[in-house]
């Protein structure tokens, strides 16, 4: 196992393991399991699910992947970006469709790690991850504003998209509780000022027995305050095998394809991204495939016991390095913790109030908005790059993440290839009277009767049409391409070159190619233009091209 490339890092660090190390570890990991209990529950909530969900989650994706990673500290678990996927996916194909949708994900991370994809994620643009994040960010912010403010939908309102929760919210307002936003507004204080005087407890945990205490005990409050409790069946012990008695059938796995291969995309993105957040902090360098599969493990054992969509958490991750944790037994030690809770004191979560919860989604919102960065790029970043980012966050408050990626990515890449062809050029060469510029030792002396064309930049459809206005005077004997600037070549210019070729036959014209790269050579010998046109007229610069066609 000494150089597999899916080599777990919990192998590479437990050979020099200290007892020290040890004693941290298990401190880092209680710490992450105290942060990590409310955010689990409150991500299962603003995902459509009951908030066990989330803590199945954290303990079964979070020790597989801390035991099966690329990374020293990464911390597995629901996250904020999956919240509006899975919410979509419940209301649409119900539980059992976000299980299937979740193990087809999985299965596609481990054939990504397998494959040595992870460094494939770095082609998805900075301006669409910043997009869809602060998209999410948007859409779990409006979707807390019913609970904060204790609304009370009608029977049978029961809104999925962004657009339907704000008309909902508006129609509700005549149901608004001062209790609610009382409670609310106190655990939002909490999670805002009270990192600024102690850091050592998580806020959301201090929020939480807050906002409990204060329904409680405080008269009246609990009147227009509901806890999870009265809302939601909090199961403690063992969770049951997910998929019992459940059918599964093609038209199911069909619809869920593109669900599926949403989620892998957002937990390789963010897993990776995590990662390299964790490198920073511990010094250290994550093994990408390790990471890719260990997700996708994670993942379906997530949802076989019960949870839903997990990924590599940043902010969880980056306090189990401040905490000092440095090896993958911290992560293992969260989820043990978790799993203790659940088995002895999940009741107890009962007791949090709604409103707390919203509270806690609304700081997640905004610290995973990273509103700064949307702004800079606003402010700085070429058109077309705004373009991508702006439509990218529209359709995913709009419309869903799904959506958002597909066109996001096509408009990128589409942007990307008409900026390229911009870049690529087919110019001949300015003729001068050497007499009246006979200083410039840049000029070349060209043959009678010979035509040079220089062409710069990769060779591709978008830009194969360039290839055809070459224009052949009726004196042209000879055609010389200068090719030392074209790095790429495809098939589409591949048969734009053909084609110059026969016009360049038809018209008697021989066709000399001065200094082609390496791949366009293969290209040539594979299409049989580099036998066609013969070896002798393929020069490996432009002196010896400009000397062959004298010699034509």
């Amino acid at each position: 196992m000494k150089n597999f490339y899916l080599k777990p890092k919990f192998f590479s660090t437990v050979k020099n393991y200290s007892k020290d190390q040890f004693v941290k570890d298990i401190v880092a990991g209680v710490i992450v399991a105290i942060i990590a209990l409310p955010l689990s529950i409150a991500l299962a909530l603003a995902s459509g699910v009951e908030p066990a969900r989330g803590v199945y989650t954290a303990i079964f994706a979070g020790f597989m992947v801390s035991f099966l990673g690329g990374s020293r500290v990464q911390i597995a678990g629901p996250t904020a970006a999956f919240a509006t996927v899975v919410a979509g996916i419940v209301a649409t194909q119900g539980m059992s469709g976000l299980i299937i949708a979740t193990i087809l994900a999985g299965i596609f991370l481990i054939l990504m790690g397998v494959f040595k994809l992870g460094s494939l994620i770095k082609f998805i643009p900075y301006t669409i991850t910043t997009g869809f994040t602060a998209g999410i960010a948007v859409t779990i912010f409006i979707g807390q504003i019913k609970d904060f403010l204790g609304l009370q939908y009608a029977d049978g309102v029961k809104p999925i998209e962004t657009i339907e929760k704000i008309e909902a919210n508006i129609h509700a307002i005549g149901t608004f509780s001062w209790q609610a936003l009382l409670v609310g507004a106190v655990s939002l204080a909490i999670l805002i000022i009270y990192p600024k005087i102690e850091k050592r407890i998580p806020p959301s945990l201090i929020a939480v027995v807050v906002g409990a205490l204060m329904v409680k005990f405080i008269p009246g409050l609990d009147e227009g305050v509901f806890t999870i409790g009265e809302l939601y069946t909090i199961p403690s012990g063992f969770p049951k095998f997910a998929l019992s008695g459940m059918e599964i059938s093609f038209e199911t796995i069909k619809a869920v394809l593109p669900d599926a291969f949403t989620i892998a995309i957002l937990a390789a993105i963010e897993s990776l991204l995590s990662c390299v957040v964790a490198d920073s902090m511990v010094n250290s360098r994550h093994n990408s495939n390790a990471e890719l599969v260990a997700q996708g493990v994670g993942n379906i054992a997530s949802v076989l016991f019960g949870g839903i969509p997990a990924t590599g958490a940043i902010a969880r991750t980056a306090a189990n390095a401040k905490n000092g944790g440095r090896t993958p037994v911290a992560g293992m030690v969260h989820a043990i913790v978790l799993l203790l809770v659940l088995l002895f004191l999940m009741p107890l979560a009962g007791l949090i109030p709604m409103p707390t919860i919203a509270a806690i989604l609304f700081m997640v919102a905004f610290n995973m908005s990273e509103y700064k960065k949307f702004i800079h790029i606003l402010k700085s970043a070429p058109k077309n790059d705004i373009i991508v980012m702006v439509i990218t966050f529209g359709l995913t408050v709009i419309f869903d993440l799904v959506i958002a990626i597909e066109v996001g990515m096509i408009l990128a890449a589409m942007l990307f290839m008409k900026r390229m062809s911009e870049e690529t050029a087919v110019k001949g060469w300015k003729y001068v009277d050497s007499e009246n510029d006979a200083d410039n030792l840049e000029l070349k002396v060209v043959p009678k009767n010979v035509c040079v064309y220089e062409i710069s930049g990769p060779m591709f459809f978008g830009a194969a049409d360039k290839i055809l206005d070459i224009q052949l005077k009726e004196y042209t004997k000879c055609l010389v391409l200068r090719m030392r600037s074209v790095p790429a070549i495809d098939a589409t210019a591949m048969n734009s070159l053909e084609s110059l070729y026969k016009k360049c036959q038809d018209k008697d014209v021989t066709l000399v190619l001065s200094h082609v790269n390496e791949q366009p050579l293969r290209a040539m010998k594979k299409s049989g233009l580099y036998k066609a046109v013969g070896k002798d007229n393929f020069c490996p610069n432009i002196d010896t091209a400009l000397e062959r066609a004298k010699n034509i």
